[in-house]
């Protein structure tokens, strides 16, 4: 067993390695080390279109993680007390989100989003109480971090609650005994405990957005990503 672990870690990992060793080839060819550089690093950190793309990525994928984890970690404490066929409905929806391929999910969004902006733009200018024309909503960064962020809230949601089925409620139970407060008892108690869950939902989702060119392709307007500009 443990050798065929290791078997899977080096599949797993040496391509990447290889990957991260010519990313210093001098020459312009993967198929043969040229000798060590950095200068297509220093390309890259010198292109404002590469550096733009990268700001652009690194702040969707935080603030949508961040929108995600909260939600998802409300969502995942919140349904421990559901039972019945809200619950299946609910965990339908939820892996649903998660088992969907990329690209039916950017193809719906895209369609969604459209139709809301097209009944929305024509109220927001009947009731824009200022001079001049009112600001119309499209597709651009608050799309894509909407778009990620409930994709990456399923996830937040399916790692957080694993957590908390697998507390000791002994634990929550002793507490409300002594008079603790609902809001000491999720501080002192719950959170310590799902902490190490939402931090690697957090991490997830920040992975998963920072990452994603399907979702984005669709939903992101005028604005480029990293991968939507590697692509």
């Amino acid at each position: 067993m443990r050798t065929y672990a290791i078997a899977v870690y080096l599949f797993l990992y040496i391509p990447i390695g290889v990957i991260a060793i010519f990313s210093f080839n001098a020459g312009r060819h993967a198929a043969q080390f040229q000798g060590f550089s950095t200068q297509w690093y220093g390309k890259a950190l010198s292109n404002p279109f590469v550096m733009e793309a990268l700001q652009t990525s690194a702040t969707v994928a935080t603030v949508s993680a961040a929108l995600a984890t909260v939600a998802g970690t409300l969502a995942a404490l919140a349904l421990q007390g559901v039972t019945g066929r809200p619950r299946i409905i609910f965990d339908a929806l939820i892996y649903v989100a998660v088992m969907v391929p990329g690209i039916v999910i950017g193809i719906s969004t895209l369609i969604a989003l459209v139709t809301l902006f097209d009944f929305l733009n024509p109220v927001l200018s009947a009731l824009w109480p200022l001079a001049g024309a009112a600001p119309k909503l499209n597709l651009g960064t608050g799309t894509l971090i909407a778009a990620h962020g409930l994709f990456a809230m399923a996830l937040v949601v399916i790692i957080v609650r694993a957590r908390v089925s697998g507390m000791d409620r002994s634990l929550i139970e002793a507490s409300a005994d002594l008079g603790a407060t609902p809001w000491g008892t999720f501080r002192q108690v719950t959170l310590p405990q799902i902490a190490p869950a939402i931090l690697a939902g957090f991490l997830l989702s920040f992975t998963f957005s920072f990452d994603d060119f399907i979702i984005a392709f669709f939903v992101a307007g005028s604005e480029t990503t990293l991968p939507i500009y590697v692509f």
